[in-house]
């Protein structure tokens, strides 16, 4: 309880900042309640508008959230604490990191030589040959390619993009279920989300009017591979949401295409839908390695400006060393074989596993990408099974707003073979969850 933790200062800045230490150093918990303003006013000797000044703050940068009646408490996820996953134990096969399969990804090779930087690469941040390699990549699938350039991820780079196009306080319209670092990337901004419901075409177009007309300001959307339920775009609804967003153009909408090369579906894509404000990242850790932490961007003028306006006061640039060698790896033939060869293998076992899971009559989500999405009646109860058979999967909670409980599950290195003994494991688990859980 917030009470148990001795708030302390004498400005709204420093009430603001011993909130904040006490949330970094677990003493307040997610849901956990300050005290009522006119109280901790009287308690530290300060005016009530101070500790109301020190609330805003926090509030506004996704520290904390009122309530109405039920008062100021800890945010779910505090900007100051992001959820990082637990550990896996030791002993359990890893279903919920994400990540690609090892096997499936080339050995990097950074330039054997590089001459001394004379000053700075400011004046010509990126590498041109990679700059080409982006523009035909962007233009290979339709996406509009004149504006282009580099950030450091994709996170990295939606941050960026929200920083400069919206101020604290805006409300952007975000996927649910959806990437847990977005949404704990956009709280720590001090914005707030707006859920809209997907299905297996993507955001649903009612979810998105909602929001819409609720006063998002920026969609962050995945047109194909979206983790952790792997819906992709079709045509048909890539139409219907462009006809909802033609509605709004001040809107910035935001594509996160990361897994664009293995996810298994074509580009359907709402940025080359015509929108006044647009943009499309694309990253390469999921099909050339983890540790290339580079993405590209391809945009509307005005949002290039921005973002780049911004990073040029900040990092200035993507090392050169990392660009050569994502320009090496893109423009290699027999890379590109075999991040071809590794999409159809994820393919071949997402399907796997939901086929399996059919055949227990366990229904599931993931028709692209890396993962398969399994509703369940509780997430803790479904984990903590699975555990005890070997399995180490991820909860849902960490993905979802509102939207029901379910469990993720990576499919990206898991055998056919494996996949018939989880399948048969998670069955098991879900029958004996039924007697308690009311099944």
């Amino acid at each position: 309880m917030a009470e148990q933790y001795g708030i302390t200062g004498g400005t709204a800045r420093e009430i603001a900042a011993s909130v904040e230490n006490g949330v970094s150093a677990g003493a307040l918990g997610p849901g956990a309640a300050l005290p009522p303003v006119r109280r901790l006013a009287g308690e530290l000797g300060v005016s009530a508008g101070t500790v109301a000044a020190a609330y805003k703050e926090l509030r506004d940068r996704g520290v904390v959230r009122t309530l109405g009646r039920g008062g100021t408490v800890v945010a779910a996820a505090p900007a100051v604490a992001s959820r990082r996953p637990p550990k896996v134990p030791a002993g359990l096969r890893d279903l919920a990191g994400g990540h690609p399969d090892p096997a499936c990804l080339p050995v990097l090779r950074p330039p054997a030589r590089l001459e001394p930087v004379p000053g700075s690469h400011r004046a010509a941040p990126r590498l041109p040959a990679l700059e080409e390699a982006a523009r035909a990549w962007f233009a290979r699938d339709g996406v509009p390619a004149e504006a282009v350039t580099f950030a450091h991820g994709a996170l990295d780079c939606i941050g960026r993009l929200l920083a400069t196009g919206l101020r604290p306080g805006d409300a952007v319209a975000v996927e649910d279920p959806g990437f847990h670092h977005l949404l704990d990337l956009v709280p720590a901004l001090g914005m707030r989300m707006l859920p809209v419901e997907v299905d297996d075409e993507g955001m649903r177009p009612e979810g998105l009017r909602s929001a819409l007309r609720a006063g998002a300001r920026a969609l962050v959307c995945s047109p194909r591979g979206q983790s952790p339920l792997g819906a992709r775009f079709t045509p048909a609804r890539r139409e219907a949401l462009l006809g909802v967003l033609r509605d709004h153009p001040d809107v910035l909408v935001v594509e996160d295409d990361h897994n664009a090369e293995i996810s298994g579906a074509p580009a359907v894509t709402l940025a080359s839908g015509g929108l006044p404000r647009w943009a499309q990242v694309r990253t390469v850790s999921k099909h050339l390695g983890i540790d290339l932490r580079w993405a590209a961007l391809a945009c509307d003028p005005a949002t290039l400006a921005r973002h780049d306006g911004r990073m040029l006061l900040t990092s200035g640039w993507v090392s050169h060393i990392l660009q050569s060698t994502v320009a090496d790896l893109l423009t290699d033939p027999a890379t590109t074989r075999l991040v071809s060869r590794a999409a159809e293998t994820y393919t071949v076992r997402r399907e796997a596993l939901r086929a399996e899971l059919a055949r227990h009559g366990v229904g599931s989500r993931g028709v692209s990408g890396l993962n398969v999405w399994v509703p369940v009646r509780d997430e803790s109860a479904t984990v903590n099974g699975l555990r005890t058979r070997g399995w180490w999967t991820a909860a849902g909670t960490r993905f979802r707003i509102a939207s029901p409980p379910a469990v993720r599950v990576t499919t990206a290195s898991l055998t056919p073979d494996e996949a018939r003994a989880f399948a048969r494991d998670l069955a098991d688990t879900l029958h004996e969850s039924e007697p308690v859980y009311g099944g």
